[in-house]
């Protein structure tokens, strides 16, 4: 999480609002682990990562919905067995879930 507060500092400091999703749990294999986080302003600009890659697309679009406040804080879960995961590219075999939330200041 420390890669991402100068982007947060930076973003916070222009009044953008921002995004945080945070891997929570993951069950058998996951391409980040539990505390990987990736934070998205209002914008779509991104800073660090929760799953290398397969699912980025995905969340920054929930994170986005979550700042337009057309969808709740939540997590959500993607894995090889649901055809959305697979979808966006989580191949790995395992499932990751995501708390997305605002970030408030």
């Amino acid at each position: 999480m420390r890669d991402l507060l100068d982007d947060i500092d930076r973003w916070r400091a222009a009044g953008t609002p921002v995004a945080l999703a945070r891997v929570v749990d993951i069950e058998g294999s996951g391409p980040r682990l539990p505390g990987a986080a990736m934070a998205v302003n209002i914008d779509g600009e991104v800073a660090g990562s929760v799953s290398g890659g397969c699912v980025e697309g995905a969340v920054v679009s929930e994170a986005l919905a979550i700042l337009h406040g057309e969808a709740q804080p939540r997590v959500i879960s993607f894995g090889y067995s649901d055809d959305e995961a697979f979808a966006v590219g989580l191949t790995c075999g395992g499932t990751i879930r995501l708390f997305i939330e605002p970030l408030d200041w």
